[in-house]
């Protein structure tokens, strides 16, 4: 099948744009307004962008009515947020936290979702997380919609403070990911969680020589070695 966002239909009952995109890992943004307002609410269109210094990404859509959500409208107040990592275990409070609430209202207490102070900043974080990143607001971006809600700013933020629970860390000192058990969005309702893995080495594959002789004689190219 083909079409054109926008100008062809897909033909299909739903939208397969998001599902085509997965698993996406979710941005579970902690926020506090400059009133001490705290807020809590989960985002799919999330991602880590480098390591030095660590950066990450998030992009917040517009209300309905084309008003800031309190995620947005706290970042762009006073430039911090927290990504706590959202897990199999916890996946009710990340569902349940993304429904629209009343500025004003404190998504930790509306939920009795339990927390713990950060190191560094302002907004808290979820206890039950085993992952949190203490983010510092660098860089925004506006990206226009074709309706209010489609519109989003994209947030770039540096990670200045990241905690990780002991439990999660392996005998060989890495984060153990079958335990932690990742949540992540594969579009609709549906949701994936991390269940399994395996390690890929360096390449080793039929025509691996075939490719470096091609790179060896090719103009400008200098002989691989």
């Amino acid at each position: 099948m083909f079409f054109q966002p926008g100008v062809t239909s897909s033909g299909l009952p739903y939208n397969p744009f998001k599902s085509c995109c997965v698993p996406r890992p979710i941005g579970w943004i902690s926020t506090v307004s400059n009133e001490g307002v705290h807020n809590l609410a989960p985002y799919s269109q999330f991602q880590n962008i480098t390591w030095d210094p660590p950066t990450i990404m998030i992009a917040v859509n517009y209300r309905r009515d084309g008003t800031l959500k309190d995620t947005a409208a706290n970042i762009l107040a006073n430039g911090e947020f927290v990504w706590n990592m959202a897990t199999y275990d916890l996946r009710q409070w990340v569902v349940s936290s993304s429904q629209e609430m009343p500025p004003g209202v404190d998504e930790f207490q509306a939920l009795d979702i339990p927390t713990l102070e950060s190191k560094l900043l302002r907004p808290r974080r979820v206890a039950g997380s085993p992952v949190h990143f203490e983010c510092k607001l660098t860089q925004q971006l506006e990206v226009p919609g074709n309706t209010p809600e489609a519109g989003a700013i994209v947030f770039i933020g540096q990670v200045v403070g990241i905690h990780i629970k002991e439990e999660f860390i392996d005998a060989n000192g890495m984060l153990d990911i079958l335990k932690v058990k990742p949540l992540a969005r594969i579009g609709y309702l549906d949701y994936i969680t991390v269940e399994s893995k395996f390690e890929v080495v360096s390449p080793s594959f039929a025509g691996l020589d075939k490719v470096a002789a091609m790179v060896e004689t090719a103009p400008g190219q200098e002989s691989v070695k």
